[in-house]
This record gives structure tokens, C-alpha cells and sequence, in this order.
């Protein structure tokens, strides 16, 4: 699997874990999903990820979007 799509992965998956929590524990968890949507709208104007440059130092093969 591609880095891009793991970013996505991991990020939707972050989101919908964070809703869940926050809907049924505290909605402090709201914080949360709203730093990894923060995250995702800057890695779209910057094209740095802090999630895809982990990735990448483990050896997952990059497409063409986080280079």
C-alpha cells in the first residue's frame, strides 16, 4: 500500500474513532479530530506530513503525492 493512502487511512480512521468517543465519552475528543483535520488541510498546501515522513522512515513505498 502506498504512503497516500495510508495517510488517508489512518487519518479517516482517527476521525471516526475520535467521533465515536466523543459521542458516547466526552466531547473533548473533538480536539482531537479537529487537529488531524487541521493536519490534512495543511499537508494539502504544504505537502509535509508528520504521518507520511513516519511512513516513509519505516519503508513504505511513497506514491507521488509526499515525496
Amino acid at each position: 500500500m502506498l504512503i497516500e493512502r495510508l495517510v488517508l487511512a489512518i487519518s479517516g480512521a482517527l476521525i471516526l474513532i475520535c467521533l465515536a468517543l466523543a459521542y458516547f465519552y466526552s466531547s473533548s475528543w473533538l480536539i482531537v479530530a479537529a487537529i488531524v483535520g487541521l493536519n490534512l488541510l495543511q499537508a494539502a498546501f504544504t505537502g509535509m506530513c508528520p504521518i507520511a515522513m513516519t511512513l516513509k522512515k519505516l519503508g513504505v513505498k511513497p506514491g507521488t503525492l509526499f515525496t
